[in-house]
């Protein structure tokens, strides 16, 4: 006899915390069917950030605070990521049938000449994806690795707003979840997602339900705010906020866009051509484009035209029941600026452990 209600899973905040904004999703998830109960977008005011290093804790703390009062969720459970240059992620290949306490001690091996701190500064994860079909007769595990301090200065900034981290994700592979879960896929191709946020441009590939791929570029938005900055005497936060309400003049996309998308179409090519070189698969028919830029008008048209391919803004809420208290409206408008923060929402959707 079946029971009569099924158990739902036990919802887990998406919050991601970029360099100049925090953005946050709440789902409901009941099986495999999700409901958009609440998001929250707040900027960080100034420069708190030194690439992916907090600097301004106190900035990022205004920013979590905002975030949790205009949730309005008793929910306090939330998974977080990290990305940038002191993050590591690499698949090695280990021998089979080993213990955890055996497999613990090979990462620990494998991790020290991979990566360039010492081991007692950085925290490491792994996990066992299965048998390689590239390397015979061995697994592939995932090995995660990231500074300590990048980590604890996010769980305490986190814990003071107060929420509770449950989840600690890489950028990139929450990036990759959101399209494993509300992405449209074609059959026997990957499903790539390009995320142009302020300081990086994060290239994902997913395929029959896994990430195969996942690369960080140095370019970002930042880029077009400080031409715009510059050549109209303004303020960076002047800047960035006028194109976050909408009120920014249309001359700025006539005369500096431009500069910025050409320099866009460039970083693309060439980190899909080392996507092909890397994989040797070959270069997507279509690729889909989050993060700020995703935002931006004019984006995907001209993408589309100088690259030469199908391109799309990456609406993760597109086939999603909205709750009636969201503004469907706005929530489209910020939909690709959301895609990580999806992405760490997702994790609803399975069991997890602390």
């Amino acid at each position: 006899m079946k029971p009569l209600f099924k158990k739902k899973a036990q919802s887990i905040i998406g919050l991601d915390i970029g360099t100049k904004y925090v953005k946050a999703v709440c789902l409901d998830v009941s099986g495999s069917v999700a409901k958009v109960n609440a998001f929250a977008c707040e900027p960080i005011i100034g420069g708190a950030f030194n690439e992916r290093e907090i600097k301004d804790f106190d900035a990022v703390s205004k920013a979590l605070a905002k975030i949790k009062h205009n949730l309005k969720t008793k929910n306090k459970n939330v998974a977080i990521a990290v990305a940038g240059a002191s993050v590591l992620s690499k698949v090695v290949f280990m021998e089979p049938n080993q213990t955890d306490f055996e497999l613990e001690s090979q990462i620990e091996i494998e991790a020290d000449s991979l990566i360039p701190y010492p081991l007692e500064e950085v925290y490491l994860d792994f996990e066992e994806l299965g048998e390689s079909k590239t390397h015979g007769g061995k697994v592939e595990v995932l090995l995660s690795a990231a500074h300590k301090d990048m980590i604890d200065s996010r769980i305490t900034l986190v814990r003071e707003a107060p929420f509770e981290p449950v989840v600690m994700d890489i950028e990139g592979y929450a990036l990759g979840n959101a399209l494993i879960h509300f992405a449209t896929h074609k059959k026997d191709k990957p499903t790539c997602c390009i995320n142009v946020g302020a300081s990086l441009l994060q290239v994902c590939f997913v395929e029959d339900g896994e990430v195969i791929y996942s690369k960080e570029h140095n370019f970002g938005m930042n880029k077009f705010v400080q031409d715009l900055a510059v050549i109209h005497s303004l303020d960076i936060q002047e800047v960035e906020n006028q194109i976050a309400d909408g009120s920014a003049p249309d001359s700025w996309f006539k005369d500096t866009l431009p500069m910025f998308l050409s320099a866009l179409q460039q970083q693309i090519q060439r980190a899909l051509q080392m996507y092909a070189s890397t994989t040797h698969k070959q270069q997507p028919d279509k690729i889909l484009i989050s993060g700020g830029a995703g935002s931006l008008p004019m984006v995907v048209e001209e993408l589309a035209k100088d690259l030469g391919i199908e391109v799309e803004a990456f609406n993760p809420f597109l086939n999603l029941t909205i709750a009636e208290n969201v503004d469907a409206d706005r929530l489209k408008k910020f939909a690709a600026q959301l895609a990580i923060a999806m992405g760490l929402a997702s994790r609803s959707y399975s069991q997890w452990h602390m």
